[in-house]
């Protein structure tokens, strides 16, 4: 078995959850790496339709170890509420595995984004309010808390008054707002702490065992290559890398290790939070793509906020799943696009008068225009479709276009929300 990491090629919401749900079943473990509970993976399978924020998407399976590593802002209260919702509604509880070097996000993490997002008004950057920059903010100002630091009363106290000192400076100067109490914090640190004492280990060597034994690992990314602080929209990113080339970190194994990366894209474009957008529909034509996107519509898993939607933006994605370092991709809903006479497909951008097929930086990108090619649709439900030689002409002629575009083999192509509901492709494109 290999390890195989499944990452985002655009904006986040590309229908992760969904393949690495399906791909856990022959796996051993599914890893989380990175983010916390700002962005959710939404997945549906016999025991119903779940939003999940912090739990890995590998939890339905009881075979399968779901492990929390350290790259991930860990939000206790999300975690909990997770796994009791899983309890209530009959699945089995999962084996679950937290770092014991993972740090947790503090109520201040997120009181004081909400203030920031409130106070920066139109000037915004969208986020969901979950505490992921001020947490990610603490952590490289070496102000975090690590799990294993709740178990110590003395050292936990120690630091909360550390990361307290400049904190309350901020809320009472900047936010007109109340200080905050260090023992306003111990005793529900204390039941948190007893609450997640059975899942914490060290998964680092956990997973390298795991490695030199040879047993599957997925290593679950959350949102897409656009929203990476480096190599994505900047400022219109998230606090923390969503490329393939983190995994390894924020798992805790060896670079080399990863030897297949799954880019997912949908086969439209979808967006949440602030930002340029190239492709975007704001007319009726995205409101009947958004009512008819995903399994409800295309609105976000964590915020419910309606999602921005476009035609497919090859520009975007090729240059997403050349900095994930893609292997394959898997292409999600296509069957969305089944009401369509015509599908525009942006291969290029307008920008100053200048047509360009390279994903520019973000000043470029606000004056950009999209460049559309019109392909046939296929004007037919094929969401219960198995084989690929079953879709009509036109679908596979729209596929093996996006594959032409991207460079890179599309070797999974769902057509509906289901776990089932996916076609395995032989790719068109050979990597050297």
């Amino acid at each position: 078995m290999t390890v195989t990491a499944i990452v985002g090629a655009n904006w986040g919401d590309e229908g992760k959850g969904k393949i690495t749900d399906m791909m856990a079943a022959a796996s051993s473990y599914v890893v989380r790496y990175q983010g916390g509970s700002n962005a959710g993976h939404t997945i549906i399978n016999p025991f119903g339709k779940f939003a999940l924020r912090m739990l890995p998407s590998g939890v339905f399976y009881p075979n399968v170890v779901n492990v929390i590593g350290p790259g991930v802002a860990v939000d206790i209260d999300v975690l909990l509420q997770e796994l009791e919702s899983l309890t209530e509604r009959g699945v089995p509880a999962p084996q679950l595995r937290i770092s014991d070097r993972a740090q947790i996000v503090l109520p201040v993490h997120r009181l004081l984004d909400e203030l920031e997002e409130n106070r920066l008004g139109g000037r915004s950057f969208g986020s969901t309010k979950r505490g992921i920059a001020p947490f990610y903010s603490d952590k490289y100002a070496k102000l975090g808390i690590q799990t294993s630091s709740l178990f110590n009363m003395a050292y936990l106290r120690e630091r909360l008054e550390n990361l307290l000192e400049s904190k309350n400076i901020l809320l009472q100067h900047l936010y007109g707002q109340s200080s905050i109490k260090v023992d306003e914090w111990l005793s529900k640190l204390s039941e948190q702490a007893e609450a997640i004492a059975p899942y914490l280990c060290d998964t680092t060597s956990l997973l390298h065992k795991a490695y030199r034994n040879g047993e599957g690992i997925l290593l679950e990314g959350q949102l897409g290559a656009l929203r990476d602080p480096d190599h994505g929209i900047y400022p219109f990113t998230t606090s923390s890398s969503t490329l393939a080339g983190y995994a390894s970190v924020g798992a805790g194994l060896p670079p080399y290790s990863i030897e297949k990366i799954v880019a997912v894209t949908k086969a439209y474009s979808s967006c949440v939070g602030a930002g340029p957008f190239v492709v975007e529909l704001e007319d009726m034509q995205g409101d009947e793509l958004r009512s008819r996107g995903g399994d409800a519509g295309e609105y976000g898993a964590v915020t419910g906020r309606p999602r921005r939607v476009g035609w497919f933006d090859a520009v975007a994605t090729r240059y997403g799943c050349r900095i994930q370092g893609a292997t394959s991709v898997a292409l999600t809903n296509l069957d969305v696009l089944g009401y369509l006479d015509e599908i525009p497909v942006c291969v290029g951008y307008e920008i100053e008068g200048e047509v360009v097929d390279e994903f520019p930086y973000q000043d470029k990108l606000s004056l950009a225009k999209p460049v559309y090619k019109q392909l046939p649709g296929w004007k037919c439900d094929i969401s219960q479709i198995t084989r690929l030689e079953d879709l009509p002409e036109a679908a596979r002629g729209y596929i093996d276009f996006i594959e032409s575009e991207l460079g890179v083999g599309i070797t999974t192509v769902s057509v509906g929300p289901g776990r089932e509901q996916v076609i395995q492709r032989p790719s068109l494109v050979h990597r050297e």
